[in-house]
């Protein structure tokens, strides 16, 4: 196991680097001057020439990666052109709220994406496979805002059972956050759970087909430990790369929802960074977004060690 571990670990250094060099070569590119922006709008002659020697923007391209990833290793992300404040400090600020998002979502997600699809696989043609399958078809269908917006109009204005917006953090008040996100990460995992219940299902069906499950009826097993020792252990390989990817995605951040319920988030942040041309933060955003993604996909890996035996083999 750990020299399985080790060597995924190795793998993903040059991904890394690749992604790191893709990240800043893609800043370069967006529209408008970073100095001009941090010299305001009187633009002294002498102020923006200061701003281009501070932070190397009068340097070739590899010149200005070199000290960025300089920084990146050992942990300086840069400083906010708009708020002054260090990238890192931000990210730090963000991170745990999304992180927090994600998690509800995918634990909402799990809860009832995979029993759907079990029993859509077990009920083939039956009417709870047909109402699966709609349910599934709906949640993928239906865009995240408008359920967001729907479920305002509903929960918060016309019940008042939750807020309609806002955030506060779980150190401060756990009963106010969890009210605050509850219903953004219903939103998040109701799209999810469409998307896990069609894999689960799709793999179930594969999977009740395969002659090792034949076998295990032929020999008398109960039923139950077919499924769920046979068949289900096996028919979670796909499920598992969805979930990984699919929080992957939440962690880069789910920019429309938590615009609509005003959650102080990643994809939050990533809008304002654009919007106001802040460079430092958008690339310590998507560099923040690309390594969970990275990490995720080991964690993936390492989740297949345990699941299938012919990887341990």
């Amino acid at each position: 196991m750990l020299a399985y571990f080790l060597r995924r670990l190795v793998g993903i250094v040059p991904t890394v680097v690749l992604v790191s060099m893709f990240v800043f070569a893609l800043q370069q590119m967006l529209p408008g001057d970073p100095a001009l922006a941090l010299a305001g709008e009187e633009r002294d002659p002498e102020s923006i020439a200061y701003i281009r020697e501070k932070y190397h923007l009068n340097e070739p391209i590899w010149v200005q990666y070199g000290y960025w990833m300089g920084g990146v290793l050992k942990g300086d992300l840069g400083i906010s052109l708009r708020t002054n404040i260090p990238v890192t400090e931000l990210l730090v600020q963000k991170l745990p709220v999304t992180i927090q998002l994600a998690l509800m979502a995918i634990a909402i997600a799990l809860l009832i994406g995979i029993p759907m699809g079990v029993l859509s696989a077990l009920k083939r043609g039956t009417p709870l496979d047909w109402l699966a399958n709609v349910t599934a078809l709906s949640g993928l269908s239906i865009p995240n805002f408008w359920l967001g917006v729907l479920l305002i109009l509903l929960v918060s204005v016309k019940l008042g059972w939750l807020p309609a917006s806002g955030y506060e953090s779980p150190f401060d008040d756990p009963v106010q956050n969890l009210k605050t996100m509850i219903m953004p990460a219903f939103v998040l995992g109701t799209a999810i759970a469409a998307t896990m219940m069609r894999h689960t299902r799709s793999a179930m069906l594969e999977v009740l087909r395969s002659d090792y499950v034949r076998t295990a009826r032929a020999k008398g097993v109960r039923e139950r430990f077919v499924i769920l020792r046979h068949a289900f252990r096996n028919a979670l390989i796909p499920v598992v790369t969805i979930g990984t990817l699919q929080l992957g995605e939440l962690l880069a951040g789910a920019v429309l929802t938590e615009q609509v319920f005003t959650i102080p988030g990643f994809g939050k942040q990533i809008v304002d960074a654009v919007f106001n041309r802040d460079y430092a933060v958008v690339q310590g955003v998507v560099l923040c977004s690309s390594l969970a993604f990275i990490l995720l996909n080991l964690v993936a890996d390492m989740a297949y060690f345990f699941l299938n035996p012919r990887i341990r083999a």
